[in-house]
């Protein structure tokens, strides 16, 4: 039998997995004002090298592996059950996935990840790319700006839909300037998913990879009526592209950073045994 929260936690996880995979298809700091003649002179070419930009990498990509780890928690970080897979993409739409590890709620593992994970596969075909991609067919673009990203000098462009459909969004896109490639994308979906749903917001991040931009890190928070906030993640791990392993990550398939850091928790801990037998 479900419980009244029971019920409350499946209505979560249904409007999750139909927010999530709204940013997934769509595929902070202030911006640096332009006036307003500058940004009508330069956001349509803008928009249209990230579109020639995008085909050439899409042409020339055949293959990529990676480790995805998704998480939902709520607001004071209490982690409600994750799910960790590989996923494997082959041109020019499939797209499939092996579980590798999974914790938690079994409703949430089953409503969430293994939900968003079947939408994604069946959603990956190129028609279907088309209808909901960051094209003038589709939206109405302003630049706002110019900001740096981490290594990436970028333009900041606002992405108005021009219809309401619950796979487009409402929000900003940051362009890298050198590739022409979406480097963060922030916003919400353009049409609100249910009544119950008060608000939801996404951010989309991409990382390169050689010569291709791929996701990094996805994150999607709802605010539920009666039920509160709850927060999706879901982190990316690229492998391999083309069939070249991710220079990135060491033979084991784990990031240099969390190598080191791994490595310091381990010198940590050493140095804590270290104190606790000299204590006795």
């Amino acid at each position: 039998m479900i419980t009244t929260r029971g019920k409350y936690g499946v209505l979560v996880a249904v409007l999750l997995v139909g927010i999530a995979a709204a940013a997934t298809r769509a595929a902070g700091q202030s911006a640096d004002k332009l006036t307003s003649s500058q940004a009508s002179a330069t956001v349509d070419q803008i928009i249209a090298q990230v579109i020639k930009h995008n085909d050439l990498r899409n042409a020339e990509l055949h293959t990529y592996s990676a480790v995805r780890t998704y998480v939902i928690r709520d607001t004071s970080g209490t982690v409600k059950a994750s799910k960790t897979v590989r996923m494997e993409y082959v041109a020019p739409d499939t797209k499939t996935f092996e579980s590798i590890s999974a914790d938690g709620s079994v409703v949430v593992r089953d409503l969430v990840f293994d939900r968003l994970m079947e939408t994604e596969a069946a959603t990956a075909g190129a028609h279907d790319r088309h209808d909901t991609s960051i094209t003038p067919a589709n939206y109405t673009f302003q630049l706002l700006g110019q900001e740096t990203i981490g290594a990436y000098h970028c333009y900041v462009v606002e992405a108005a839909p021009k219809r309401e459909d619950k796979y487009l969004f409402h929000g900003q896109i940051w362009i890298d300037s050198t590739d022409f490639a979406v480097v963060k994308i922030a916003g919400h979906p353009a049409k609100r998913p249910s009544f119950w749903v008060t608000r939801a917001d996404f951010v989309r991040q991409f990382e390169k990879v050689g010569d291709f931009w791929l996701p990094s890190r996805d994150e999607t928070s709802v605010d539920v009526r009666l039920y509160g906030t709850k927060i999706l993640s879901i982190e990316h791990r690229i492998d391999s592209v083309n069939g070249v392993t991710n220079a990135r990550t060491n033979d084991n398939g784990v990031s240099g950073s969390a190598t080191r850091k791994l490595a310091a928790l381990e010198d940590a801990n050493q140095a804590l045994r270290a104190g606790k037998k000299q204590c006795k």
